[in-house]
């Protein structure tokens, strides 16, 4: 992969350090503590290598400050001499990081001539097709705003070439009216708005024997998650 900080193209994973009580919470119904952790650092690890798979893209990380440290040890670990910059967001919460996304990444005048063009997108998703990404910048010449929903009603991606800082208002982040929410701003902004393909995110079990089903037909397409599944899959729960 090649990748410059001139790239106008920017990639941003959404994370959090693997800490217990912090990540993936609603699959504790499901999994112990030190399984949620295991299960999410192989979802991260495999989203960061799905991301360095395109090519001419910058890769970045946007997280919590108290999670900065962690998550560059962990990133750098696995990509050795080409890890990805890792960026503390301002403010808490899911609203205040991707606010942060477009104001770190996009550049400083609207209407510059090199506009990049920059996705956010969630940590767990790593059986996300690669195609799905290329689609979502591809999108982003022809549109000032590009979304990728999830059946649930939220969205699992996020992509602009500005920064609009009242497109992500606090309220109703996580909910089954986020991408309504998201989407009313946007045309109050009077943003044009691009769809990439629809997709899932991992938050429960249904979602778990799903991603199992996906990569036990194709595990190259995120080979720890499909390892650590394969175990899951095999015991009782």
């Amino acid at each position: 992969m090649v990748r410059s900080s001139s790239s106008d193209r920017v990639l941003v994973i959404m994370a959090k350090a693997p800490r217990l009580g912090e990540v993936k919470t609603r699959l504790t119904s499901s999994l112990s503590p030190a399984a949620v952790i295991a299960f999410y650092c192989c979802l991260l690890e495999d989203t960061l290598a799905l991301a360095r798979s395109l090519s001419d893209v910058e890769v970045a990380i946007m997280c919590p400050d108290s999670d900065v440290n962690q998550l560059a040890q962990l990133a750098g670990a696995q990509l050795a001499n080409n890890e990805p910059s890792v960026v503390a967001q301002k403010g808490e919460g899911l609203a205040a990081g991707l606010t942060s996304v477009f104001a770190h990444f996009a550049p400083d005048h609207q209407r510059d001539a090199h506009q990049r063009r920059i996705i956010a997108f969630n940590s767990d998703s790593p059986h996300l097709p690669r195609s799905v990404l290329e689609d979502a910048f591809e999108m982003l010449a022809a549109h000032d705003v590009v979304v990728g929903p999830t059946h649930d009603g939220g969205y699992y991606l996020v992509g602009a070439k500005a920064s609009h800082r009242t497109l992500f208002a606090g309220d109703g982040m996580g909910t089954s009216s986020a991408l309504e929410r998201l989407l009313s701003r946007a045309r109050a902004l009077e943003l044009s708005v691009g769809f990439a393909a629809p997709f899932y995110d991992i938050d429960v079990a249904d979602d778990l024997t799903r991603l199992a089903e996906e990569l036990r037909l194709a595990p190259a397409r995120a080979p720890r998650t499909a390892r650590w599944l394969k175990e899951w899959d095999s015991t009782p729960h």
